[in-house]
């Protein structure tokens, strides 16, 4: 096995070593020869290379499954035997719903909005119409479902769509007014038409507009029933190509719905009116009402109403029939929401929605047409809902949606995913869950109820996190591709509501959603829960089975960016203002913020954004706040938004960053134990020479006269254009997760510091602000809206060297690091071109060449872990250590000095103190981890978890029981250990303590990482990329060999931005739309077992058997039953289309599809076996039917012959 060049290792040249193929890659982790300043004795050692497992055949990327509620519905369909739910949306997706665990997500290659769907009833097919005038036959007898057929339609645009009941002849109807008809088994257009022209009366001189209702008569299939659009209504003969009947209104049709017998249809209409007409006198509605009308003064007309969208009128044997519609509302009540009226007998129900309605469908007993209905429940599909009405119930009860739709119940505004997590925590937060669910459900079972699921081999619990912007965080059990809802935590019952009006006069930086979590870490072990918002705190929760009424702990801390470390300007760049103390009034007149500087000259200080309560407060069981820290006001500058978080239960610690500085907070002793700026932890490590430095002045003068927090103050040309800006009114505040103006002027190309979002005015205008007003242009008002990650959708420039530039900014800062990376200044001297070829060429070394300015900046502190690790390089055994990494690229380690005993802990200080070990990296760190001297990570310690809370006595006095990972003796894990450090350009292995780099790997040149991930995937370990680019990447541990890297999935919006996460196992998710989270995975192995995980759409159902008509109705009920389709629409008969007309396609859901879904051989085996059952069963039926008519026969000749009997020797006058 070769090893590999120590001499380029440790000029950190190469990504990799020369013989660093396969599963070898060869990091020579040990031995004093890989660190020249190691640890005595250890020179002259060498050790054996780390084998590593992983190869790039251990990776495939795939799409799991998509959880959520369908973004923008447009259309709803139902099978009654198999009984799954079809949803249609504006996005061209279809999602299939079934009992819990089936649920299923298809997407139209064009992406064309769905128009309508319809079921092969009880077949495993299903049409959709779409918007771009296609039908599309889906095979759902397969996992997942596959296009089988397509007709494009080319002159005509498809309006509405009807199959009748087991039926193979799809009737479509167009905008024109013609009605065509199609083949479904072959997709294939039929010659016979019904022209508009010959279906109106020859005397009609106007169009009847486009076709708005298909459907065969129940009594009679071979009765067409077309509705036009301008009121007119027409049931067509099929056989003998003519009009039976026409019936006119004078008000336009939205819908029609027949009665089961078929000799009365009812219509809904554009005034809110409802009309019931007779087949034997069409000349007038049989029966018009207007459900919501009021009866006018004059006593003679009702007044109109909204129109009727749609009515459904379904009958009932035991009871009066049901008039079920959307709509038709009074016009005077126009605050009143969205409703559905279900009408039964003389009673009226108005049931309000809290969305618009978008469709709804009665679910009957039977899917025979001409039987009686027997409704049961309604399924309304709202814009962000769907519900199920239970009908059954004099009260209307709604089901329990088992599905996890309401996951945009307030909008995401991050996640979090956890694979392989402990296996009690799934329970433990379902039973505390479950005590606050909503009562008042119906007691039916859901019905919904098809398909089959099962749990297949994945049987890990994972864990998904969604944070809110109400301040609402939900945890879900993710396990086997499912989601279900587990416990949901209010973060903002920790403070104070605001009262109505006196929102002007409080310290509030966010003006709408002022509680919205921006980062969130937890400790599964140890059960703490951190939360970081958007108005600049941290709260810790601890988790308890108990509830408690206690005062809520919290602490204030001050975090500003340090005026002492401003820099002298240089000679030749000149400050706009004469003197500081002239500046002040001059920006304070552009500011014209009157939130910050009181009317009195006060200016706010030590003042958080949020008032604590404090009151003692009741706690339920669950996750119950320990400590709350809030970043305050400092002299008139307020907070800014976190942009860092961990949290340490072992040690008891929880450090947090922005760009301003570093806070490290005990939450066991309640108090704060550093509070920094980053330059001051430096020391005398500050590798940029930040000298000079102005003369120290007054804290008067720095509080009051100068703050500056960026560079914009030093260019005269800039602040002649803020001179000229927009004037801001009134108070600025913050938007979440960050202002939205950034993100959309940096779409139109404009320039600014990363950093800019974070910042609001205080009472001086800061570069940020100075940027904003001017990027913002004379006359645009502000945003002032929140924004979360579920409602950003931006497009983003891909192609230009400018578009990878202002997307780094917009894109680092909606990820929630606010970075300021030395080479995004607001300098208008320099080309973005130079800029960005500044950034490639990642000059470390802060020349004479680069000015002054360009050397001082806020360095935001991005990534934040606690590690039992080597501080020092001469450290001969691990110590509680913090990594900082900062958004220049920096890496500093601080030393935690924590009290030996448990008792102590409780008492002595905890000390923090900087080490002096800096390390760099190109770009704001991401992320960092710890592996040992065999290439295992090493997870942080963490304190096993007791209930703070416990009434067992024992449980409260237990000493705190601590797992620490690494062992205690430096021999035990062989005296070193690796830092993986990943930043948004490169990854790096240091070997520590040498703090050798060991090996470097530069991810991206002209993009950056949103995010990284170290995660374990087949007991091994690798480093989990995803690009702004679009790029998926895995890399190997230690070695960093490239093992994945497929362009998968294109920053189409920041909402993907925000949220994308990796966790272990393979897995990965993020928010697909506002309302719905897709999951994927990069292992191979998954990837292999996703079909067994998935559910079926499709099981083996028995169609009910239609009901017996009778003798009486067979013989003068109508000849439905003798009407052929095949005879009348088929090619013998009817011919051929035109060709022009509509075009077919043959999909991709053929055999062939199913063959490469089902897999080779054993997918053919399937299929012919399933073929035979499904024969076997139609024999059986076949059988028995047969047998049941010859029962009946046998039965009625018996009958006949006793009645023959009885009469045989009476006379006629004797009957």
């Amino acid at each position: 096995m070769k090893k590999f060049n120590f001499r380029k290792v440790l000029d950190g040249l190469t990504a990799s070593s020369p013989g660093g193929s396969g599963g070898g890659g060869g990091s020579g982790a040990g031995g004093g020869s890989v660190h020249p300043g190691g640890t005595a004795g250890a020179a002259g050692t060498p050790r054996d290379e780390i084998q590593e497992t992983l190869t790039s055949d251990y990776f495939q990327i795939c799409k799991t499954v998509r959880h959520g509620f369908p973004y923008l519905p447009t259309a709803l369909a139902f099978d009654p035997v198999q009984k799954i739910l079809a949803i249609g949306t504006r996005t061209g997706a279809i999602r299939i719903l079934g009992r819990p665990g089936v649920d299923c997500y298809c997407q139209h290659e064009s992406g064309a909005a769905v128009l309508q769907l319809q079921f092969l009833i009880n077949e495993g097919a299903l049409v959709s119409a779409s918007a771009d005038d296609a039908l599309h036959l889906w095979n759902l007898r397969q996992k997942r479902p596959a296009i089988l057929h397509s007709l494009k339609f080319n002159r005509e645009r498809i309006t509405y769509c009807h199959l009748p009941f087991q039926s193979k002849w799809l009737y479509v109807g167009t905008e024109r007014g013609n009605t065509h008809i199609v083949n479904i088994e072959s997709f294939i257009l039929s010659g016979y038409v019904i022209m508009w022209n010959k279906a109106i009366e020859l005397s009609t001189k106007t169009h009847p507009g486009p076709v708005v209702h298909l459907s065969d008569s129940p009594r009679d299939e071979g009765k067409l029933l077309i509705g036009y659009e301008n009121g007119t209504v027409v049931l067509w003969d099929l056989r003998s190509k003519r009009a039976d009947l026409r019936a006119y209104y004078d008000e336009a049709i939205h819908s029609v719905a027949w009665h089961h017998e078929g000799k009365q249809f009812m219509c809904s209409h554009s005034d809110g009116s409802l009309t019931l007409w007779n087949l034997k006198s069409p000349n007038r509605p049989f029966q018009t009402t207007i459900p919501h009308g009021k009866i006018q003064r004059d006593g003679k007309k009702t007044e109109s109403c909204k129109p009727i969208l749609k009515v459904e009128y379904k009958t009932c044997k035991s009871s009066e029939p049901f008039v079920i519609f959307s709509g038709g509302l009074s016009y005077d009540k126009a605050c009143r929401r969205p409703s559905l009226t279900i009408m039964h007998g003389k009673a009226i129900t108005v049931l309000e929605m809290d969305h618009p309605i978008v469709d709804f469908l009665t679910l009957c007993e039977t899917p025979y047409p001409n039987e009686f209905q027997e409704p049961y429940a309604v399924v309304v599909l709202l814009e962000k809902d769907l519900i199920v009405v239970d009908l059954t119930q004099s009260n209307f009860p709604i089901f329990e949606n088992p599905y996890p739709i309401d996951i945009h119940e307030s909008p995401v505004t991050c996640t979090e995913y956890f694979a392989d997590c402990p296996p009690d925590l799934i329970p433990v937060l379902y039973s505390v869950g479950a005590k606050h669910k909503k009562q008042g459900y119906s007691n039916k079972e859901w019905p919904i109820s098809g398909g089959a699921w099962n749990l297949g081999a994945q049987t890990y619990p994972e864990i998904i996190v969604t944070g809110h912007a109400d301040g609402s965080v939900k945890f879900w059990d993710a396990s086997a591709i499912t989601l279900q809802m587990l416990y949901k935590l209010k973060t903002s019952k920790v403070f104070e509501k605001q009262k109505p009006g006196e929102g002007k006069a409080t310290a509030e930086i966010v003006e709408e959603d002022p509680f919205a979590v921006q980062m969130m870490y937890w400790c599964p072990e140890s059960r703490i829960f951190c939360v970081a918002g958007v108005s600049a705190y941290v709260l810790v929760y601890r988790f308890s089975k108990h509830e408690v009424n206690t005062e809520i702990a919290s602490l204030e801390v001050r975090l500003q960016y340090e005026v002492e470390d401003i820099i002298t300007p240089e000679p030749e760049i000149i400050p706009p203002f004469p003197d500081a103390s002239s500046q002040l009034p001059s920006l304070k007149s552009l500011s014209g913020s009157t939130n910050t500087v009181a009317c009195e000259g006060t200016m706010k200080d030590s003042i958080p954004c949020l008032s604590v309560k404090s009151r003692p407060v009741r706690m339920p069981p669950g996750y119950q706040v320990d400590l709350v820290i809030q970043l305050v006001w400092v002299d008139g500058e307020p907070p800014q938004q976190i942009t860092s978080l961990a949290v340490n239960s072992a040690y008891g610690l929880v450090a947090f960053g922005n760009c301003n500085g570093l806070a490290v907070v005990d939450f066991i002793q309640k108090t704060v134990l550093l509070s920094m700026g980053t330059l001051d932890l430096y020391g005398s490590s500050d590798p940029y020479q930040r000298q000079p430095r102005s003369p120290r002045k007054s804290k008067q003068f720095a509080a009051d006269n100068f703050c500056m927090r960026g560079l914009s103050n030093f260019y005269p040309d800039l602040t002649k254009r803020i001179r000229t800006s927009y004037q801001i009114k009134g108070s600025r505040k913050l938007s979440l997760p960050t202002d939205l103006k950034t993100d959309l002027d940096h779409v139109n190309g404009h320039c600014t510091s990363p950093t800019s979002q974070s910042c609001s005015s205080g009472k001086r205008l800061s570069s940020a602000d100075v940027s904003k007003a001017n990027r913002r242009g004379p006359g645009r008002p502000p945003f002032r809206k929140a924004q979360s990650a579920a409602c950003m959708e931006i497009s983003l420039p891909v192609t230009t060297e400018v578009g990878y530039i202002s997307r780094r900014a917009m894109l680092q800062q909606l990820h929630g690091i606010s970075t300021f990376s030395h080479d995004e200044r607001h300098c208008t001297a320099h080309t973005w071109m130079n800029k960005e070829n500044r950034e490639n060429s990642f000059s470390r070394s802060r020349s004479s060449s680069v000015s002054s300015i360009d050397r001082d900046s806020k360095e935001s502190i991005t990534a934040l872990y606690f590690m039992e690790s080597f501080a020092r390089k001469h450290d001969s055994a691990v110590s509680p250590c913090l990594w900082v990494g900062t958004g220049l690229g920096m890496v500093l380690i601080l030393s935690l000095n924590l009290p030996a005993s448990d008792d102590s802990r409780q008492s002595e200080p905890v000390m923090v103190s900087p080490s002096g070990t800096v390390l760099t990296l190109k770009g704001a760190v991401l992320t960092f981890a710890c592996l040992d001297c065999v290439g295992t990570l090493t997870h942080p310690p963490y304190e096993v978890w007791r209930d703070p809370h416990s009434a067992d006595d024992a449980e409260k006095t237990r000493k705190r029981k601590l797992v620490m990972h690494s062992p205690s003796s430096s021999q035990d894990m062989g005296d070193h250990q690796f830092a993986v450090i990943c930043s948004e350009k490169q990854a790096k292995v240091f070997s520590l303590p040498s703090q050798t780099c060991l090996y470097v790997h530069n991810i991206t040149e002209t993009s950056f990482l949103l995010r990284a991930d170290v995660v374990t995937l087949c007991n091994s370990v690798c480093l989990a990329c995803f690009c702004a680019n679009g790029h998926i990447m895995t890399l190997s541990l230690p070695s960093l060999r490239p093992l994945l890297d497929v362009n998968y999935l294109p920053v189409t919006d920041m909402r993907i931005a925000r949220t994308f996460c990796f966790t272990n196992e393979g897995q990965a998710l993020y928010l697909s739309s506002p309302t719905e989270i897709q999951r994927l995975t990069y292992s191979q192995e998954m990837c292999d077992n996703l079909q067994d995980m998935l559910g079926d759409l499709f099981t083996p159902v028995e169609t009910p058997e239609a009901q017996n008509r009778g003798f009486l109705k067979g013989l003068f009920g109508g000849s439905g039953q003798a009407f052929d389709r095949e005879e009348l629409f088929g090619e013998a008969t009817a011919g051929k289309a035109s060709r022009s007309l509509a075009q077919h396609i043959p999909g991709s859901g053929g055999i062939e599809g199913v063959r490469g879904a089902a897999g080779g051989v054993i997918g053919d085996l399937t299929r012919a076996r399933i073929a035979l059952d499904e024969r076997g069963q139609k024999l059986g039926e076949l059988d028995e039917r047969t047998a049941s008519m010859m029962a009946s026969a046998e039965a009625f000749s018996k009958h006949a012959h006793e009645v023959m009997l009885k009469y045989k020797d009476k006379k006629w006058y004797q009957f």
